[in-house]
């Protein structure tokens, strides 16, 4: 199992109908039907090259929600979907789940369609948005999908940092929400990229209980990476232990900037298909999604192996595959080698496979057991592990206590 597994049965029919169930709580008005695909590329270009333009109220337009909840919300959802199954996230009845800038309830739609376990658990959710439409569209949505379901859902039209009152949370999540407020800052300035981080790492601890979780989610952009890993550091500082992606609790190998930067990629084929026909009519398709991503909790329960104590060493698999040109330093017949660069506690990793073998796919976790003497990549300065002189066994995660 690995991060972006494939989604299971009842994921994927569930998904399939989410477009159909879209129409059938918010029936569009043919002119509007007419002009989906022109909105939705309209609203690409406000969420991108032309953020500038883009009032906080953009999602009052009908044309633009329409266009939000028939793409960007099942995207999200899909995307969702692929990497919530692989996360560590344990609730127990009566737990309350914060989520900001929650939009369309993007994160409880997910989690009720692909943690299925979760659904007779009474649980609490808070979700703060500035805009009441798009929260009382995702409430709708939510109840058709749902129906009598003992999940609370409590709405709070307010901007971020506003007051959210009741016990803190066991899961605080926050998707999509800060590369709007930060991606002004240039990415020379680390100074205040780092000082954006403290404080939003201090508004996050501030919000979630001692044993529970914060899940930051980001495009999967040099930007969003670079934020990323700045507030991983922030929030180590505080008392976070960092669950995933990464293997290990020390310096992020990838912070971004002119260096690599921590995403993961993954096709779409099983993405719902009426999703890939308005992608593809908007001049918008999608054969690959990518994000960017950090899971926190508790520290004191990482089981991690002390520095220098390795006998195998847990290498996250960032990204895809490539031609390695360093055939000069390979054995005979290594011609044919790939290789894939993955995050270790040992730094950046740069993984060697064979041209047959290609079952290492981004995100996934894999134990590595070191060669001696050590060699590194001359370009990157990355550990070079050779998979055929490596022992190599599947590696899930790093093992938590329960709780």
């Amino acid at each position: 199992m690995y991060l972006f597994a494939p989604l299971a049965p009842e994921v994927h029919r569930t998904l399939e109908e989410l477009p159909r169930l879209i129409d059938q709580v918010f029936p569009l008005p043919r002119r509007f039907r007419v002009t989906l695909p022109r909105d939705v590329g309209e609203l690409s270009r406000l969420l991108t090259s032309s953020r500038g333009e883009r009032t906080d109220s953009y999602l009052s337009t009908k044309g633009l929600l329409s266009a939000y909840l028939r793409y960007f919300l099942p995207w999200n959802c899909y995307r969702l979907c692929r990497l919530l199954p692989g996360l560590t996230l344990h609730f127990t009845a009566g737990d309350a789940i914060t989520d900001l800038g929650s939009g369309p309830l993007t994160l409880v739609l997910a989690l009720w369609i692909a943690r299925p376990d979760l659904r007779p658990l009474p649980l609490e959710f808070r979700c703060l948005d500035r805009s009441a439409a798009v929260l009382e569209a995702g409430k709708r949505l939510f109840h058709a999908l749902a129906g009598a379901s003992p999940w609370m859902i409590k709405t709070i039209h307010a901007p971020l940092g506003a007051p959210i009152y009741g016990p803190k949370a066991r899961l605080v999540s926050a998707l999509h929400v800060f590369n709007e407020r930060f991606e002004g800052i240039p990415q020379a300035d680390t100074r205040a990229l780092q000082q954006a981080a403290d404080k939003t790492s201090r508004l996050l601890s501030s919000l979630v209980t001692a044993s529970g979780s914060i899940l930051v989610l980001e495009p999967g952009v040099p930007w969003s990476g670079e934020w990323i890993a700045a507030l991983r550091s922030a929030l180590l500082k505080r008392g976070q232990g960092s669950y995933a992606p990464c293997p290990h609790q020390r310096a992020c190998p990838c912070p971004g900037g002119k260096a690599k930067w921590c995403h993961f990629t993954f096709n779409t084929e099983d993405a719902p298909s009426a999703l890939h026909t308005l992608s593809t009519a908007a001049g918008l398709p999608k054969e690959r999604a990518t994000l960017s991503f950090l899971l926190t909790g508790p520290a004191e329960k990482r089981q991690d192996v002390p520095q220098g104590e390795e006998k195998t060493l847990p290498v996250r698999i960032l990204s895809d595959r490539f031609p390695v040109p360093y055939r000069s330093r390979m054995q005979e017949g290594d011609q044919n080698r790939y290789g894939r660069y993955g995050c270790s506690a040992r730094g950046l990793v740069l993984v060697i496979e064979q041209e047959s073998r290609n079952s290492n796919k981004s995100g996934e976790l894999v134990m590595l057991t070191p060669e001696s003497p050590e060699k590194r990549d001359p370009k990157t300065g990355a550990l070079i592990g050779d998979i055929p002189r490596m022992a190599v066994k599947p590696y899930t995660q790093i093992t938590n206590k329960k709780g």
